[in-house]
């Protein structure tokens, strides 16, 4: 599904992006982790191309991503509430989202209510712009925004940040049933090790830009990061 190939993005003349080759394959639900200024976010961003790469490619399906538009057809993402309209209310944005997939309204309306559960009744018919719902909520929009369309690629940066822990269980619950069918690659960037080792069954350790891990998750991967992490503070 992705393949970076000699990969490299540059600030003020450092190296914050510099991978040699990764492959995520169709179907897999990927776990990125890495401290602050690890490039995770950026490696996001120019997989999306919304930042141009210093070297190298990225491939989406076999092709460019900065060369062609086809990606956008099959690929959601949120990365934060930059991605969503916030003068509009939760249903106008959602409306919006169907619109460009040709979904009706009444369509849209059936989709949301596999989410009752997530938004636990703090999204819809609440007269409230997204402007002024709290982080945690904006997130709860743009995740299940993400999910109208039926993606094949899903890109989720930092989604269980901002929301309440019974939340983070059913967004975790959410993605496990997603992913269930392998017909949807999922990529997550955390800093959540309990989470991302619980959804994900694969996970790269990010660091000073490159990926010096790459690990089959198993039921020592959490405590082995944890270790990894408790030797860096």
């Amino acid at each position: 599904m992705i393949e970076v190939k000699n990969l490299q993005k540059v600030y003020n003349g450092v190296k914050v992006v510099n991978i040699t080759e990764l492959v995520i394959r169709s179907g897999e639900t990927v776990g990125l982790i890495g401290n602050n200024g690890a490039g995770k976010t950026t490696l996001f961003r120019m997989i999306l191309d919304l930042i141009r790469t210093d070297g190298g490619e990225i491939l989406s399906k076999g092709k460019n991503v900065a060369e062609t538009e086809e990606w956008k057809n099959y690929t959601s993402s949120y990365l934060d509430e930059g991605f969503l309209i916030d003068y509009l209310t939760p249903e106008e944005y959602f409306y919006f989202i169907g619109s460009l997939y040709g979904l009706s309204k009444s369509h849209v309306d059936s989709k949301l209510l596999n989410y009752t559960e997530f938004f636990n009744g703090e999204i819809l018919n609440k007269g409230k712009y997204i402007r002024d719902l709290s982080k945690g909520n904006q997130a709860k929009v743009g995740v299940v925004s993400c999910l109208l369309q039926r993606p094949e690629l899903l890109m989720l940066d930092e989604p269980f940040a901002n929301i309440d822990p019974s939340t983070q269980i059913r967004l975790k619950n959410l993605v496990k049933d997603l992913s269930g069918g392998k017909n949807l690659t999922t990529i997550i960037s955390s800093h959540d090790l309990n989470h991302v080792t619980d959804v994900c069954e694969r996970i790269l350790l990010m660091e000073k830009g490159r990926i010096i891990k790459d690990i089959a998750t198993n039921s020592n991967t959490l405590s082995e990061l944890e270790e990894y992490f408790s030797v860096l503070s």
